[in-house]
């Protein structure tokens, strides 16, 4: 499935952390957000957040920070049960004690930092919160309840082409998320709120940001898409990279059957690794 332009990154090449924000009530898709966080909801019997993990890996990404929130204790759950769900085992009780071997395991190579910031604080509170273990140093940001089949590789180098704080994954979609005013230089001239008359690129994440992205973050109660983002559009310092391919997020359960779908049909742009 990779492409002669679309190769793996080599590993170590690149070693920006991703930060993954998974933290939210997924309340339009409550059927069953209502017993799980939103990222966990599964499509093709694995969490969609580790769909957007395995997107990452495949292009040498593999030091994650996952901000939760609501029913954050599941995630941890799931991830520290992972090597289990990922090994063949045996469990013998024959002799009167609990044994478990493990026999064959297709663990990933990942290193996975859950944390928990807070149940009702914003998007952009939630990235302020997470500042300790990105350091001083570049990281990519995306939401945990979308998939794209963008290349991550070309957007980094995009991002460090241009020398702006931050460079967003503009998508042409019907569904309005946040709306973008772009120039010919491909930098951001504004950043607003959707409307539903709106036609414009949206904002489909897949971020890449400079640390100084936490001066523009007061607090708890800052919404990373309307603050900070109107100030770097306003500054100069928030750039696009068009894609032009699949981008699809999981807000309704159509938009879940829709992935389920493209799953089972071997059609899933996003994904790029074998099985």
């Amino acid at each position: 499935m990779t492409t002669a332009t679309e190769t793996r990154t080599k590993p170590g090449e690149l070693n920006m952390k991703v930060v993954i924000l998974a933290g939210g009530f997924g309340t339009r898709i409550s059927e069953e957000s209502q017993f799980k966080p939103k990222p966990m909801i599964e499509i093709g019997e694995k969490p969609i957040i580790w769909h957007i993990m395995k997107e990452y890996s495949f292009y040498g990404f593999n030091d994650f920070i996952i901000c939760a929130g609501y029913k954050q204790h599941m995630i941890k759950e799931w991830f520290a049960d992972y090597f289990i769900y990922s090994s063949d085992v045996t469990f013998d009780y024959t002799n009167g004690s609990s044994n478990m071997t493990i026999h064959e395991t297709n663990m990933e190579p990942w290193k996975v930092t859950v944390v928990d910031t807070g149940l009702n604080t914003m998007t952009g509170g939630r990235v302020k919160r997470i500042q300790k273990y990105v350091g001083n140093e570049p990281f990519m940001l995306t939401y945990g309840d979308g998939v794209c089949d963008v290349n991550i590789h070309k957007l980094a180098a995009f991002h460090k082409s241009h020398g702006k704080i931050a460079t967003l994954t503009a998508v042409l979609q019907e569904q309005q998320k946040g709306i973008l005013d772009i120039g010919g230089d491909n930098a951001v001239k504004s950043f607003r709120e959707k409307s539903r008359v709106d036609s414009s690129p949206i904002n489909a994440g897949y971020m890449v940001l400079q640390p100084e992205i936490f001066d523009y973050i007061e607090g708890d109660q800052t919404v990373f898409e309307k603050e900070p983002m109107q100030k770097l559009a306003e500054r100069g310092e928030l750039m696009s990279y068009m894609h032009r391919g699949f981008w699809q997020c999981m807000d309704n359960a159509r938009e879940k059957e829709t992935l389920e779908k493209l799953l089972k049909m071997g059609k899933a742009p996003w994904k790029k690794w074998a099985d």
